[in-house]
């Protein structure tokens, strides 16, 4: 079940009216049950992983709350050695394998791994992260181990944010599921906005983005710089409105049931340079990298060789952890060499924001060219005949947009702004957007229109993040 399928829109109103019908004690076995529901949607038999994960992360978590030294530690390792596990057999086992073909075939050996073809659960990265976290917590003494099983397994696969995130820590979101909480206007009303912000960058405006971008970067050929760059343009548009409007629908669905999940986007091309973008893009992902792998190699206590290191190796595991292709390595490399440059050559003014506003909206939309193609050959393609003269009239032709396309894509960027307003609701303190009631008429046309058009074009658009 995705967000923006017809069958959600059913679904989500049952839970929400279900849930907060039932006395308080009951609501945490129904959620559990809907999460699980809405994970076997897509297959039941993926269940079996999910449920793998929770039991041994909730054992290990007991386990070291009562342990003491080496056994502690070692619980810890089989929290970290199971979920590594278990990601590292689903997502990068035939990637390994297909590394070490390459490196033989190279060597001029015979030798071959074989391709298992093993299907890809639904969100595995970010659950498997989610529950490290808890666990890491745990052991550091941060938080105390969770004691009742259906609350920490309510934990693991709240079903808002269990495909794609954000990634939620348990001393945030454990509180609130097992807080007894009241239906509130305040609540309907916000998670409402986010529900009308988060629906219509993904369904108005990263769908029409995407139809362009498909058509250039799935052409078989090498095509025209132009078209190249003017799809590149799009694709950042397009995946910043399908990932931050998943966030957005993820957090009104929760705040229906009177729980606030953390901002995971904050307008991240109005960033002055690659450290602030990813203080505002993924910001749940960034954290985790933050806390669990940059902090613990050294981070910038330890001199700044040991800070160099440490950032190159965040920057290319969150590349890979991406996806299991060397494309997300190199976008993640990419990002990880502009931090290093940032941290040697640290300017002493901060004039000129507009210029770096500029300039690293330029290098983060040029790095989505390895984010977006399907292999390095592609990718450095698409970075050549960017060098090369431009044809601006084959370039149309290319993405297959017409006039009226381009004034339907410029009307609705334009309400980006408008979006940022009533996503604002997420922040605790700030008052929410207030919209007279034909405007949320307008919205909701709007995602209807653009929503009936591509079911009746049977075009089929997943959001993005659920292949990582």
């Amino acid at each position: 079940m995705t967000f923006d399928s017809p069958v959600f829109l059913i679904f989500l109103p049952l839970v929400v009216l279900i849930q907060w019908w039932l006395p308080h004690k009951w609501r945490k076995y129904w959620l559990l049950a809907a999460s699980y529901f809405f994970y076997m949607y897509w297959n039941p038999a993926l269940i079996v992983l999910l449920l793998f994960s929770t039991v041994v992360d909730y054992c290990c978590g007991r386990g070291m709350e009562a342990a003491e030294g080496n056994r502690r530690k070692a619980l810890l390792l089989v929290s970290i050695f199971v979920n590594l596990g278990l990601l590292f057999s689903f997502k990068y086992l035939d990637f390994f394998g297909e590394t070490v073909n390459g490196i033989c075939a190279l060597m001029g050996l015979s030798y071959r791994v074989p391709a298992f073809n093993l299907i890809l659960p639904v969100g595995i990265s970010f659950y498997t992260f989610q529950t490290m976290s808890y666990t890491i917590d745990v052991y550091r003494g941060k938080i105390p181990a969770e004691r009742n099983f259906v609350t920490f397994a309510l934990y693991v696969s709240f079903f808002p944010q269990l495909v794609a995130g954000p990634i939620e820590r348990a001393g945030a979101l454990l509180p609130q599921l097992q807080a007894e909480r009241s239906p509130s206007r305040e609540d309907f009303a916000a998670g409402f906005q986010l529900l009308i912000s988060g629906f219509f960058r993904k369904v108005v405006i990263a769908d029409l983005c995407g139809r362009f971008v498909d058509r250039v970067y799935d052409a078989a050929a090498v095509v025209d710089g132009a078209a190249v760059a003017v799809a590149t343009v799009l694709f950042a548009v397009q995946i910043y409105c399908d990932f931050a409007g998943y966030s957005e629908i993820a957090a009104g669905s929760a705040r229906l049931m009177g729980v606030r999940l953390m901002r995971n986007f904050d307008r991240p091309y109005l960033s002055g340079s690659i450290r602030e973008f990813w203080r505002r893009w993924h910001i749940s992902l960034s954290g985790w990298f933050t806390d669990y792998i940059y902090i613990p190699l050294g981070g910038s206590r330890r001199g700044l060789k040991r800070q160099i290191y440490a950032t190159l190796m965040v920057f290319a595991v969150s590349g890979l952890w991406h996806g299991a292709r060397w494309t997300f390595v190199l976008w993640g490399l990419f990002h990880g060499v502009l931090l290093v440059f940032e941290l040697l050559w640290q300017p002493k003014t901060q004039k000129f924001r507009l210029l770096r506003v500029g300039l690293t909206f330029c290098a983060v939309t040029l790095s989505w060219i390895f984010f977006r193609s399907g292999s390095l050959e592609q990718a450095f393609g698409f970075l050549s005949v960017l060098v090369q003269p431009w044809d601006f009239g084959r370039a149309w032709e290319l993405l297959g947009m017409t006039s009226l396309d381009f004034l339907q894509l410029v009307l609705v960027l334009l309400h980006l702004p408008g979006l940022h307003a009533l996503s604002r609701t997420m922040d605790d303190g700030e008052r929410r957007a207030k919209l007279a009631d034909i405007s949320y008429v307008y919205y909701l046309m709007v995602i209807a229109c653009a929503w009936l058009l591509r079911l009746e074009s049977n075009a089929v658009s997943t959001f993005i993040y659920f292949q990582f």
